[in-house]
């Protein structure tokens, strides 16, 4: 079957050697024809994993510039007392998409984007488990942040908040701004529903042997709770614009009071999505910050139990949290109590592995560099919002500050703090990994100090402005309320932090091209990204390799194990079991294909034309059911990757020596 695998395929032997049975050169150029995409339209038809990562990051912080641009016009307009930068409307579409594309095209895509990339190189892989799925989800990210953005830019932007609170977003807000806004939210969440598919698969089913599940990288463990999250968070998103676009396009009434419908309901089914989807952003950060600590102190992250069980933690508690955001809204007190116990239980998973990471610092031998100074940037700005998260649970302070710039410098000391500033050390990290060349020390170093100072004086005052009473969503205010001197030092600082972040992508850019060159593992890191190429060849591992023990490449006889019998001329995976990481089957993928491609643009047209006429999603099926056909039913030729099963057999030994050959190397 095309995509699937020949499930019947014995495991293949699993040997401690020190050469290869093959010559190296041979066997590198069959891997190469077996694993590369060749002829036309190769970059649509592409599904290497890496590829597919690299395009969710760069993808992701385009939409992130446009929504910085947003940003930035915002504080021009809010610098002054009754600022003449923007109008009202525009205000309105400019805060919308700032929010929206932070929060669904940015933050969780972008965290998805690494994991793509990073799992299954970590877990000793050459590809996820369906790689034309994974393409799909990358293409209906990009149609839908094409969608967003090009109605901003032919003045049809949405303008009801990236929160889109009924009865704003269906009965005042005419013309098809927030249809749109709706269709494109399912867009990117079936997107992040496919990229928790394939990490999930990837990590529990694809590990190398001997990783077993207690000698998963940290960052492989936050990955895994992250995207377990997104599977049971994004479809309360989904099914809330649902009823957003049914009760504006079929007056099905689910959120109109007078008709029987309850208004709060879509704030249930949005903060239940909303607040775990903080998490959903922040969990993947705290992998990022454990990667960079163990490589900047050349010790292993103290506490490993405690760390698994900290994010595991988090990500249960978290979705306990969601009304925290409703506290004003009537609800009864001995509920609000509940909420409140919860919103303060949360802080302490993460307290212990922040305490973990200062031990290893502190034990360990630290190598200050660029990614470890937006480490300790992360440590300090994230204790600040947490904080005042803290301050935020108690319902009567809560209360006073709801809907003030009080909440707005929360929410962003806690998502830049707690996020931005893992991913951006992140990236740096894995820069020489994912292009074969370092970053400028000096120049990484200029952009982290812009950085961080014009975060904290943009986003510092915002709490004292929200204290002085400024609500949030306002485009203008009066002079005589006194909040002009704090407005102004807070655009002068969202200038400064614009500055540092354009040094860092001056920074990438000119590194990309120019920079020095990395060999294979330039941190001394333990995990099993870097025993392979910088970058990564197609197909991953030379070898698959096998693991020794819970420090990855720092265990003993590391690197002298690996795996033998795939068939290089073929795209064939090694499945092991969920506990032990035992061989038991090869996979045989699917190759390169355009039907994802297609596909998405099925997709995109019936949720698109479905704003204009029911007609629309019934036309739209005609192509997507073709597009679906072509995916998955064998061609004539035989085309590799997955249109012909795979009828190699293991060199040496059965599935019991495998077997037993995985356990003594572990």
């Amino acid at each position: 079957m095309t995509g699937g695998g020949s499930a019947s395929e014995p495991a293949p032997a699993v040997a401690r050697r020190e050469a290869p049975i093959l010559p190296e050169a041979d066997e590198r150029a069959r891997l190469e024809r077996a694993w590369s995409v060749h002829g036309a339209l190769a970059w649509l038809r592409d599904v290497d994993h890496k590829h597919i990562g690299r395009r969710y990051v760069v993808t992701a912080f385009v939409w992130f510039a446009l929504a910085g641009a947003a940003a930035l016009l915002m504080r021009l307009q809010l610098m002054r007392p009754e600022g003449k930068v923007v109008g009202p409307d525009l205000y309105d579409q400019l805060f919308t998409m700032h929010g929206t594309s932070m929060m669904f095209l940015f933050a969780v895509p972008v965290m998805g984007g690494m994991g793509i990339y990073l799992v299954p190189l970590m877990v000793g892989t050459r590809n996820v488990a369906f790689p034309r799925l994974n393409a799909l989800g990358y293409y209906l990210f990009l149609i839908a942040g094409l969608m967003l953005w090009g109605s901003f830019f032919v003045g049809m932007g949405p303008d009801a908040g990236w929160f889109a609170y009924v009865p704003l977003s269906t009965a005042f807000s005419p013309g098809k701004r927030v249809d749109l806004w709706a269709q494109l939210i399912s867009l990117t969440e079936i997107s992040a529903l496919i990229v928790a598919v394939e990490i999930i698969v990837t990590a529990f089913k694809q590990r190398a042997p001997g990783m077993t599940l207690d000698r998963m990288p940290l960052f492989v463990w936050a990955q895994v709770v992250t995207q377990f999250m997104v599977i049971f968070a994004m479809p309360a998103v989904m099914l809330g614009t649902t009823f957003i676009a049914l009760d504006r396009l079929v007056a099905t009434q689910l959120f109109n009071y007078t008709e029987g419908g309850d208004a709060l309901l879509w704030q249930h089914l949005f903060w239940f999505f909303g607040h775990p989807e903080v998490y959903i952003i922040f969990i993947p950060a705290l992998g990022f910050v454990s990667s960079i600590v163990a490589a900047s102190t050349r010790r292993p992250v103290f506490g490993y139990p405690a760390m698994v069980a900290s994010l595991v933690a988090t990500g249960f508690v978290a979705f306990g949290l969601w009304v925290h955001h409703m506290f004003t809204t009537g609800l009864p007190q001995l509920g609000e109590s509940f909420f409140t116990a919860a919103s303060m239980i949360i802080s302490i998973p993460t307290g212990v592995q922040i305490f973990c990471w200062l031990a290893t610092i502190w034990t360990g031998r630290l190598v200050l560099r660029v990614p470890m100074l937006y480490v300790f940037g992360f440590f300090s700005t994230f204790v600040i919002g947490g904080l005042t998260g803290v301050i935020l649970a108690s319902v009567p302070i809560d209360t006073q500050v709801h809907d003030t710039f009080f909440v707005v410098a929360h929410l962003h000391y806690v998502l830049i703090g707690g996020a931005i500033f893992p991913l951006l050390g992140a990236v740096v990290h894995w820069f020489p990994k994912m292009t074969g060349r370092m970053t400028s020390e000096r120049l990484g170093r200029w952009s982290f100090a812009f950085v961080f100072t014009g975060f904290h004086l943009t986003f510092f005052p915002m709490h004292l402005l929200g204290l002085y009473g400024m609500p949030r969503r306002v485009y203008t205010y009066l002079p005589q309320r006194g909040w002009g001197d704090l407005n102004f030092l807070s655009t002068v600082g969202s200038w400064v932090l614009g500055v540092g972040v354009l040094l860092f992508v001056v920074n990438a850019l000119w590194s990309m091209f120019a920079g020095a060159r990395a060999g294979a593992d330039p941190w001394a890191a333990d995990t099993l990204e870097w025993a392979t190429e910088s970058p990564p060849p197609p197909y991953g591992f030379l070898h698959l390799p096998i693991v020794t023990g819970r420090e990855g490449l720092w265990s003993p006889g590391a690197r002298s194990a690996f795996v033998t019998g795939l068939d290089p001329d073929k795209t064939e995976l090694l499945v092991t079991n969920l506990l032990d990481a035992e061989p038991e089957l090869r996979y045989f993928v699917a190759g390169p294909s355009i039907a994802p491609l297609f596909t998405a643009l099925s997709i995109a047209f019936v949720f698109a034309t479905g704003m204009f006429t029911p007609w629309g999603p019934v036309v739209g099926m005609v192509p997507l059911f073709l597009s679906l056909l072509g995916w998955i039913v064998k061609s004539e030729d035989g085309e590799r990757g997955g249109e012909r099963p795979s009828t190699a057999s293991p060199p040496a030994g059965d599935d019991a020596a495998a077997l037993s050959a995985a356990e003594a190397a572990g």
